[in-house]
């Protein structure tokens, strides 16, 4: 069951409504957005429909939602959401009216590499940098990354192009010092299901980026946005990379039919990895464009100044004509789907924002 607040309720009226769950023995889990504020209860619903929740001050509705996801699910909330990434001033829209292009190095390995990748993708049109400051490898010999000082490369990378930071956090000790840095914070495949990570990015008050589990079905992926939203950040952004199967072709298989059946079930936004699904650059500009053709709001793509010298998966990275292809696509595709540049859209005042619930 969710319990939508009013714009207007106060912290009192939200307090009310929770001291009046626990006291049925219910738990209520309230999540704040930027017009109001949604409450998660758990429990015995019987109960819950005994206290006349909708009679009571600062309530505006009361939903029983069958979907195991209460928050994230669009039973309570019809219209898809908006995310916005970035310190204020320089606000990145992700969402169903823009398109949103976000790249960067898969690894930051230095300072003068992470600046020339992002160079390379404010010019390509993007409107986000990625970058990996600490990387999960399945092999514990291979470039685990700079850790902190990735962290404050990244930083001076954003101070000289303006681009707002998504970075992974793949730690919850780590949490603090990545949100001190980053204006996003991403959780990767690998850690999908560590659902102790998935509370402590929910608490930290930044926007994060959800990947898919490798072997995760929708649903479960859906869970592990529960889990953040539960812990009262609504701001959960949902990207499909590809999904481990059969098929050795690729790297992964990109299930391009998420798109559309997350968006008919889910509020939250949802980009498409073309870089980790199909792991070879060839791949990246067609998966891109299947990704645009099918709706989603927006691609995150590796790029790298010199592939061939790159610590981590510098065979997926693009650069040169490839990029030039991806940002004619990126530049062209979206507007024939009533999409434009999440940069018309970005915001400019010192308010802070977050999703519209």
């Amino acid at each position: 069951m969710v319990v939508v607040m009013a714009p207007e309720a106060t912290d009192e009226q939200i307090a009310h409504v929770t001291d009046r769950v626990e006291g049925v023995g219910g738990q209520a889990f309230v999540s704040r957005g930027v017009v109001r504020t949604i409450i998660g209860l758990v429990g015995d619903i019987e109960s819950f429909h005994g206290l006349n929740l909708r009679s009571m001050a600062g309530v505006a509705d009361v939903h029983r939602i069958s979907d195991p996801f209460k928050l994230v699910s669009r039973q309570h909330h019809a219209e898809r959401s908006t995310v916005w990434v970035g310190p204020a001033g320089h606000q990145v829209p992700i969402g169903p009216d823009t398109f949103t292009f976000i790249a960067g190095p898969c690894a930051v390995e230095t300072a003068q590499q992470t600046l020339e990748a992002a160079e390379m993708a404010k010019a390509a049109g993007a409107t986000l940098l990625r970058g990996g400051a600490f990387k999960p490898r399945t092999s514990p010999y291979a470039f685990q990354g700079l850790g902190v000082r990735g962290l404050e490369i990244l930083s001076d990378v954003r101070a000289t192009t303006g681009l707002p930071i998504v970075t992974e956090v793949v730690d919850a000790r780590d949490v603090a010092v990545v949100a001190e840095h980053a204006d996003m914070l991403q959780i990767g495949t690998r850690n999908a299901a560590n659902f102790g990570l998935l509370q402590a990015v929910g608490d930290a008050g930044k926007p994060v980026l959800l990947k898919r589990g490798m072997n995760a079905t929708i649903e479960e992926w859906l869970m592990a946005a529960e889990y953040v939203a539960q812990r009262g950040n609504l701001d959960v952004v949902l990207c499909e990379r590809g999904i481990r199967t059969f098929e050795p072709s690729t790297r992964n298989t990109l299930d391009i039919s998420a798109v559309p059946v997350v968006q008919g079930i889910s509020h939250l936004p949802i980009i498409v990895d073309p870089s980790h699904a199909g792991g070879r650059r060839d791949l990246v500009v067609p998966l891109s464009r299947a990704a645009i053709a099918v709706g989603a709001d927006g691609v995150i793509v590796d790029i790298h100044p010199d592939p061939e010298t790159a610590l981590c998966d510098g065979p997926q990275a693009i650069l040169g004509a490839d990029l030039r292809a991806l940002a004619q696509a990126v530049r062209q595709l979206p507007p024939i789907l009533g999409r434009v540049d999440s940069s018309a859209h970005a915001r400019t005042s010192v308010t802070a924002v977050s999703v519209g619930v």
